[in-house]
């Protein structure tokens, strides 16, 4: 309900939300009505999933992508999604009409189109519009040197302060890699099994990293770090 009244504190005419807003988006209209009000209109847009493919992105989840991050992080997260997902981001995020989905679908189904390139051509075109095309050409190419040749001289090059302690927490040395905001976040991607140190899992949350150059860092299935003096 009050939600809803804030269409008439503003005095609405057009109000834009997903389709799980739709009942809020309606009583904003009611309440207009009542408040002698002309009604908005209201425009509702289909929910695009996390990563997970289930839930609304959340960096609490560790399911989204944001706009801030490099572009080669996110073109990695867009190859992390399922290959039924990959259908409706390619609808929602670049609007390709339903005509061409389904014979990318065709092309896909009878093998004439391998899906990872598939799903990596949608990856560019995403990160082209919303990045540019020249950070899309070059993540396109650093997925395919880190995750496909396992040439780790093209991760990302990260040097530790000089303060830093070494040995130093896991939790620290994520957060300070940017991999992780939070105590929490960490936890979660050691429990999920999704963080190694030179190939080795890392499966206790307190356990103490001895840091060198050309350590490389994995977290999750996208990110690739390597430490430099």
């Amino acid at each position: 309900m009050f939600q809803g009244y804030d269409s008439v504190a503003l005095h609405a005419d057009v109000e834009l939300g997903g389709t799980d807003q739709t009942f809020n988006l309606l009583m904003g209209r009611f309440l207009q009505e009542q408040y002698q009000q002309e009604p908005q209109v209201i425009l509702t847009m289909p929910l695009l999933e996390g990563l997970d493919g289930v839930h609304n992105m959340s960096k609490s989840l560790c399911n989204a992508i944001g706009l801030t991050e490099p572009a080669d992080q996110a073109f990695g997260k867009l190859m992390s999604i399922s290959d039924d997902m990959m259908w409706k981001y390619a609808k929602l995020l670049l609007l390709i009409p339903d005509e061409q989905l389904a014979m990318l679908q065709q092309q896909v189904c009878d093998g004439s189109l391998h899906p990872m390139n598939c799903k990596k051509s949608i990856a560019h075109d995403i990160v082209a519009k919303f990045w540019s095309p020249e950070q899309a050409y070059d993540a396109k190419g650093r997925f395919e040197a880190l995750f496909q040749k396992k040439d780790y001289s093209k991760a990302q090059e990260i040097s530790l302060p000089s303060e830093m302690p070494n040995p130093v927490w896991i939790v620290e040395l994520l957060k300070t890699l940017g991999a992780a905001t939070t105590s929490s976040e960490v936890r979660r991607l050691i429990e999920a099994g999704a963080v190694y140190i030179d190939d080795a899992r890392i499966t206790d949350v307190k356990s103490q990293i001895a840091c060198y150059s050309g350590m490389i860092i994995k977290v999750g299935k996208t990110r690739i770090y390597k430490l430099i003096a």
